[in-house]
């Protein structure tokens, strides 16, 4: 078994297939800086994210990659606008399959990674597993606004208008002549 020391640069490129066969252990950091899509989505541009993989053969005789990606990421607070410091964890449990078909043979815990023949980029998948941990709305624990903002005061009252259909209603029920 393979493995790296854990605060080293994770590599960007390996062969999963192979690693899984050899029992690779992969620990190591990644840049934030190094996901474009992830610099995109937050507000974060430096800062490191720590990464464990382990690539194996399963029970099931498939070759997986399990591990974590851990970020404090900075995102926009929902209330104030303002950035706020998340701590994104990312739980990585993929099987490393050809296509489609092969992902459909797949045990139900572990999601496709579908990787062509040789050198995959480990960066790219890493990204996708952070990307889909980020939370939906992010906020400050503490108040980080004024709670009186959250009322607007006093209802207001809704004067009712004449409907102009009311004029049609007293002609349907007035008597005729």
């Amino acid at each position: 078994m393979f493995k790296t020391p854990p605060n080293k640069v994770l590599p960007r490129q390996g062969d999963p297939r192979k690693f899984a066969q050899h029992g690779v252990v992969l620990e190591g950091h990644i840049a934030v800086s190094d996901l474009p899509r992830v610099t995109e989505a937050t507000e974060s541009s430096g800062g490191e994210i720590q990464v464990k993989l382990e690539f194996k053969i399963s029970e099931e005789k498939k070759k997986v990659v399990i591990g974590t990606a851990h970020a404090d990421l900075s995102l926009i607070c929902q209330r104030c606008l303002e950035p706020v410091t998340v701590p994104v964890q990312s739980n990585i449990s993929l099987g490393i399959v050809w296509d489609e078909e092969g992902a459909n043979k797949l045990p139900p815990h572990f999601e496709p990674w579908i990787a062509g023949e040789g050198i995959a980029d480990l960066y790219e998948m890493i990204e996708e597993e952070l990307l889909l941990s980020l939370p939906a709305v992010a906020y400050h624990e503490e108040p980080c606004i004024d709670s009186k903002l959250y009322s607007s005061g006093k209802p207001v009252e809704v004067k009712k208008e004449r409907n102009p259909f009311q004029v049609l209603e007293q002609l349907k029920s007035s008597p005729k002549s």
